[in-house]
């Protein structure tokens, strides 16, 4: 994989929204220029390009954090848009200043169903990931008899949820073992479509594990589901803003994911998708004010005061990667952890959960470092290293997990590699 975007994908871009548009940042535009040697509107390819972006985000150019699974930087546009939408409230808190943003509101679900290549009637505007996948296992009507399909590698919001929920209301939930590593799509496939019986009501799964990023057969265990009479759950935690995600084709019944992940948006903003087909079989959790203004967010969207400002910022971090290219940020970030996982992997006595076959993994790799104490090693990577990483525990799969993004670098996947293979030696 090359991680480059070609002279045609900048034309293409460039005819959608024009170099000013995609260049308007004057940061991004200097950058653009010294590291070509030519106009903006010229195109790059390879690291100039991405060196480039990288510079719309303010972190220290020596700080390099391989944290994307947890939390993403917001870039230069997001963090202008979310000072000025806010700095407009405080400056004139009235009736009729906020009234405009209502019609932002709305121009952020244009552009969610745009970007999920689905309609804005099949979309709300949640705070996270968690609140999304939790209205969706308090919204659906299940009682004793009934049963849940779920995966057990699931974050708690999609797994615990449904476990203390079935206290609650009688109904039965059925895990598919996790497996490690890899076993291949078929096998889950296999796996859910033979736990689906006449009583299985909805399957939910995670369309990428946060744990070591095992990539999941979406559309084939979603159309399982669909023969079957059965709702199905995605939860898009670590696809959302990684992957090119177009839910016109998986077809999931529900889908939810996070502005603060992946799509590098401000945080506290999130997405529930709700296929127009299964709306009839969910109910709202909330009641209050303030609800969307088509489709589903009428009468899902009722949350009461909302901070509009996260979600004009999340438009504006959508309208970024999508100038950047979208298949573009899914293949560079995918690269970046192909090459950790390679040179990981040469390392003596490092372990690797994360599958190397790169149609089973996404752009989360997760590691046992030898016999070195993995928090030891994480907090001497932050400090000496200026690297960040995720800890993983000493449990299950446990170790450090690394999930580098479009604004990662190839020199710090090296300078990783190259310090885990120098605490193998010295110790921390």
């Amino acid at each position: 994989m090359s991680g480059s975007v070609s002279r045609r994908d900048f034309a293409r871009l460039f005819a959608l929204g024009g170099s000013a548009a995609l260049f308007a940042d004057p940061v991004w535009a200097r950058e653009y220029s010294q590291a070509n040697g030519s106009s903006p509107a010229i195109g790059g390819t390879g690291e100039a390009f991405w060196k480039s972006v990288r510079a719309q985000f303010v972190m220290p150019p020596d700080l390099g954090v391989l944290n994307a699974a947890n939390l993403c930087p917001a870039s230069r546009p997001v963090l202008e848009a979310l000072k000025r939408e806010s700095d407009s409230v405080d400056r004139d808190p009235s009736a009729q200043n906020r009234a405009r943003l209502s019609g932002e509101k709305e121009n952020t679900r244009k552009a969610l169903a745009a970007f999920l290549r689905v309609t804005p009637e099949e979309i709300v505007i949640t705070r996270n990931t968690s609140e999304a996948n939790n209205m969706v296992s308090s919204g659906i009507d299940l009682k004793p008899g009934d049963e849940v399909v779920v995966f057990h590698d699931n974050h708690p919001s999609n797994l615990v949820a449904w476990q203390e929920k079935a206290k609650r209301w009688g109904f039965t939930v059925v895990e598919i073992a996790q497996k490690n590593p890899h076993p291949g799509m078929e096998y889950y496939v296999d796996a859910y479509t033979k736990a689906i019986t006449s009583k299985t009501k909805i399957v939910t799964m995670t369309h990428l594990t946060s744990s070591v990023g095992d990539l999941f057969p979406a559309k084939d265990i979603c159309r399982v589901a669909r023969e079957r009479g059965v709702l199905s759950h995605l939860d898009g935690a670590q696809s959302f803003g990684l992957l090119d995600v177009n839910l016109s084709d998986i077809q999931p019944d529900f889908y939810s994911g996070s502005a603060h992940k992946w799509p590098c948006g401000a945080r506290e903003c999130g997405v529930l998708y709700i296929n127009a087909r299964a709306q009839k079989q969910i109910w709202p959790s909330i009641y209050s004010a303030y609800p969307g203004a088509v489709g589903i967010s009428k009468s899902f969207e009722s949350f009461g005061q909302r901070d509009e400002a996260t979600m004009i910022a999340l438009r504006e971090a959508l309208q970024f990667q999508t100038k950047v290219g979208r298949a573009a940020i899914e293949q560079r970030s995918r690269s970046l952890a192909q090459q950790l996982i390679a040179g990981l992997s040469k390392l003596p006595d490092v372990k690797v959960w994360t599958s190397p076959n790169p149609s089973l993994n996404g752009a989360v790799v997760s590691f046992l470092p030898g016999s070195l104490n993995p928090p030891r090693l994480g907090q001497a990577l932050y400090e000496k290293d200026k690297l960040g990483l995720a800890g993983r525990g000493l449990g299950d799969r446990g170790g450090l997990r690394a999930s580098p993004h479009f604004y990662n670098t190839p020199e710090e996947i090296d300078r990783l590699v190259s310090a885990v293979g120098r605490y193998l030696k010295t110790g921390v």
